[in-house]
């Protein structure tokens, strides 16, 4: 009976005592602190070591890939780099740069650059794709994202599915619902509304309030002549 009793308190104090151990771990999941340098193979194979536990203000050299909440300054990932909140600062990845959050700076990889929000500064790499760019963006392949406030430079396509404002230069294709600024492509230019000139060999637009289109197929659907070559524009 006293061992049976025994056993009985040993089990409740282990039942009680779960929740808590859960609530712990379930607070540890946030940012541990912050580090000047942090240093490793593969985050978390690192000094400090944790994986994605530190905020970094200053370095953050891995040899593979590094993982970070902020990262603030010079952040080295010899194949990709992870930042789940803000960057600010030179961000180098191999193959990718990847932000969960705004981005803040100079980002370069021969991959892909990703950010979920608002890249504010430049991006180098093979492939773009971001909620809104301010700034520049070159990109070997292509780029895409909602909203691009700068300029852009794509061997094949820059997309923008909701507006471009400034200069956009591809080797094949420029794409935007509405363009304020400059389309400049050898094969095609496409947006609903131009605020502005496209360039190509084929040009379209269904509306041009103001603006004008150099190529051998000029396109205005809304417009009294609809199709020019050479040259065309509102009237």
């Amino acid at each position: 009976m006293n061992r049976m009793l025994k056993f009985g308190i040993v089990a409740a104090a282990i039942a009680s005592a779960v929740p808590s151990f859960a609530q712990d771990v379930e607070e540890e999941e946030g940012p541990i602190g912050w580090t000047p340098i942090a240093l490793g193979i593969a985050t978390p194979v690192q000094l400090p070591w944790g994986l994605n536990r530190w905020d970094v203000y200053g370095l953050d050299l891995n040899l593979f890939y590094s993982d970070a909440p902020k990262m603030y300054g010079l952040d080295i990932g010899g194949l990709a780099e992870l930042t789940r909140n803000t960057a600010k600062g030179l961000l180098i990845g191999g193959l990718a740069n990847v932000a969960f959050e705004n981005v803040y700076g100079l980002r370069a990889t021969l991959g892909l650059n990703y950010c979920e929000k608002d890249v504010y500064g430049a991006d180098l790499g093979l492939v773009g794709f971001r909620d809104t760019l301010h700034g520049l963006d070159v990109n070997f392949l292509a780029s895409y994202q909602t909203e691009v406030c700068g300029m852009q430079v794509s061997g094949l396509a820059n997309v923008s599915t909701v507006e471009s404002y400034g200069l956009n230069v591809a080797g094949l294709a420029n794409l935007s619902r509405t363009a304020y600024g400059l389309q400049l492509a050898l094969l095609f230019n496409y947006t609903k509304e131009l605020h502005g000139a496209q360039i190509s060999l084929i040009n379209y637009t269904e509306d041009c309030p103001s603006g004008f289109q150099l190529g051998l197929v000029n396109i205005i659907m809304q417009n009294r002549i609809k199709f020019l070559p050479i040259v065309n524009g509102y009237f």
